[in-house]
């Protein structure tokens, strides 16, 4: 499969060498005098080794340079196609490559598919002639194979693209392209995914210029745009080369590796004592002033990167210009840690204030040590955390009480919570989120959570999964916020703390009464967050007071063992059920039975968050629910018909002997 890709892309790249795509006047000579410098450094010429044995003639490298092969398959003159087919041919395709390197590394630092003007064309052709020179190659190998035109920015070309914003503006922000070119391409069936891919992308360029004979052109700026932005290891990589460019590269002698890397090696070690030296005089200088600057807090006029981190300390007055002073117009909610305003950054970026007011953390040094905890968390369901402001300046500019500050990417959705429960101007519900969209924020959450339990070293335990703790961004997919609250953990132990943080109806039993904190606690919250999610009911319900209170996991648990799992699913997922989808019903009794089995009070029969999320996608079973133990089968389980309860089972939790509920 890939002899037949790599056959039709030779073709085509040879076609866009010959052919000049934006002028069908004669190509002009490379030679032009011209004052303008190059942008693109082209020395990989001589870094990469290229097989030059197609150029090596310079008698071949003069055939017919200006009709395509594809082209002249069709002509009636066989001596033209034979002139074409030979090295000449070749070289010049050869040569195109190797220049569409320098281009893709152009594309990757500018976003600009080409060269802004002729003159700037010109004079990177008579840079590349050089390098080619420096390699005994003919001195006009240029001038016979490009015209210096065809590397100029034109809107007259492939869709009218020149720059990548050109190019997601025509095929949107993600295409196969995207996917299919990002990895190692050395691999065969990867390459040949790539290829597949880059024709794929033609076509649909073809289809939106709606001309044919710009088929070249769109071929071009996908080769382009795989290798300069797609793929991850770069233009110059062996991955790009061997395959979107397709070159051929001459294997390195053994001797010759093996003297460069006993050079290499010796440089390496030179290199690293030499850093190690400078390192040590960076600290010994840095601890001298460290005590002094962070008791001054002083900073720089913009947000700055503290060293070795990816957060950034903001100002005071840059957070109070952003969000207009905090106005009571940019308020976005009060939490139980903090208060939250809208601002937008003097870069034009939306974020989310968040004014801490009460915190675990003693002083502000142990609170920027947790910042850099939670900036270096990065996952796709993790709320980013952009940096963090600690100020001890009173309003009158002198010294008072020190306010802390973090600043999040902005959610433009909210809280979950506001599309589960609240309501919009007139007393009505907001529109109820779809099956589709509860999956997705279910799932989403549970991975999440797998990277903080899992996904670092070690383990971080949020304390506070709940709705209004979970984001929804623009595409209403989930988002685990507020690590304020978030304690790192020695692998395979447990954290008591004498401090119990969280939001009564999410809180584990054990760590309720005892202060018990495993990965198993924050277990127990998603599953009570998941019954909220598939009923539709908050997680505890006071609204009809005390003799009608009730926790949604007893209340789910009493519809299970009675046969009624069907009651628990809030109507609108039953009433507007999804025919597409196979046994959708299923499904959510799926989700349900994970979320009361999450929410187990017996903390060895919760699985953990991995298992879940297996269970959740089906992977593995789902292990029928175990019985709780007896003080929790409360008389007014029996009747099983009312959603409410003179006493909540869940506080007879109270009753259990530790070692029980702790097994």
């Amino acid at each position: 499969m890939k002899s037949g890709f790599l056959i039709l892309f030779s073709l085509l790249l040879l076609s866009v060498c010959l052919l000049p795509v934006y002028s069908s006047s004669p190509p002009p000579s490379n030679n032009i005098s011209s004052s303008s410098e190059c942008p693109m450094d082209l020395n990989y010429v001589l870094r990469i080794p290229w097989s030059t044995g197609d150029c090596k003639n310079p008698a071949n490298s003069k055939a017919n340079p200006q009709v395509p092969p594809t082209v002249m398959d069709n002509s009636s003159s066989s001596s033209s196609s034979s002139s074409s087919s030979g090295n000449g041919g070749k070289c010049c395709q050869t040569l195109l490559s190797l220049y569409g390197i320098g281009l893709a590394e152009r594309l990757k630092a500018t976003n600009g598919f080409n060269l802004p003007n002729l003159e700037t064309s010109v004079s990177c052709l008579n840079d590349f002639q050089s390098k080619l020179n420096k390699l005994s190659l003919s001195p006009d190998l240029t001038s016979t194979c490009f015209d210096p035109l065809q590397f100029v920015t034109s809107p007259n070309v492939c869709a009218s693209i020149q720059t990548t914003q050109d190019w997601v503006k025509a095929l949107g922000p993600s295409t196969v392209l995207d996917t299919a070119c990002k990895p190692d391409l050395t691999d065969l069936t990867a390459c040949d995914a790539c290829v597949a891919a880059g024709l794929q992308i033609q076509s649909k360029l073809i289809g939106i210029d709606g001309n044919k004979s710009h088929s070249v052109s769109c071929f071009y700026f996908s080769i382009l745009y795989a290798a300069g932005v797609v793929n991850e290891f770069g233009p110059q990589s062996n991955a790009a080369i061997s395959c979107i460019f397709n070159l051929q590269v001459k294997p390195k002698k053994k001797h010759t590796a093996l003297r460069f890397g006993l050079a290499g090696a010796g440089s390496a070690v030179f290199v690293m004592i030499l850093l190690l030296v400078l390192y040590v005089w960076w600290v010994q200088k840095r601890r001298k002033y460290e005590s002094s600057e962070l008791r001054l807090g002083e900073m720089e006029s913009r947000p700055r990167m503290r060293p070795n981190t990816v957060s950034i300390w903001f100002k005071i007055h840059e957070l109070e210009k952003a969000t207009e002073n905090f106005s009571s117009k940019n308020f976005i909610g009060r939490g139980g840690f903090g208060i939250v305003y809208k601002g937008t950054l003097s870069d034009g970026t939306v974020v989310a204030v968040k004014r801490v007011i009460e915190s675990d953390f003693e002083g502000n040094d142990e609170f920027c040590n947790e910042v850099e905890i939670i900036s270096n968390l990065k996952h796709r369901n993790l709320v980013p955390l952009r940096g963090c402001c600690v100020t001890d300046e009173d309003e009158n500019g002198g010294q008072g009480d020190s306010h802390r500050y973090l600043v999040y990417d902005y959610m433009p959705n909210g809280n979950l919570e506001d599309h589960l429960f609240s309501t919009v101007e007139g007393g009505s519900r907001k529109p109820p989120l779809t099956w589709p969209q509860r999956k997705n924020i279910i799932l989403d959450v549970a991975k999440g959570l797998a990277y903080l339990h899992y996904g670092v070293k070690p383990a971080i335990y949020h304390r506070d999964i709940k709705a209004t703790n979970i984001l929804l961004d623009a595409d209403m997919r989930g988002r685990v916020a507020d690590f304020g609250l978030a304690k790192q953990s020695r692998e395979g132990q447990s954290h008591l703390t004498t401090r119990v943080a969280g939001t009564h109806g999410y809180l584990a039993p054990e760590y309720a009464l005892y202060g018990q904190l495993t990965e198993k606690s924050d277990v127990y919250s998603f599953g009570v967050v998941i019954l909220e999610i598939m009923c539709g009911r908050k997680a505890l319900d006071l609204s009809s007071g005390s003799a009608r209170a009730f926790l949604i996991t007893d209340w789910a648990w009493s519809l299970l063992k009675s046969g009624k799992i069907e009651e628990i699913l809030d109507p609108c997922l039953v009433k507007n059920e999804d025919s597409e989808t196979a046994n959708p019903k299923g499904i959510m009794e799926r989700f349900v039975q994970v979320g009361i089995l999450c929410a187990h009070v017996m903390v060895a029969l919760r699985p953990t968050i991995m298992d879940a999320l297996k269970m959740l996608e089906g992977d593995i079973e789902v292990p029928e629910i175990p019985d709780r133990p007896a003080p929790l089968l409360h008389p007014s389980f029996q009747g099983g018909d009312d959603n409410g309860f003179s006493k909540s089972p869940a506080w007879s939790a109270f009753e259990l002997n530790s070692g029980e509920m702790l097994r």
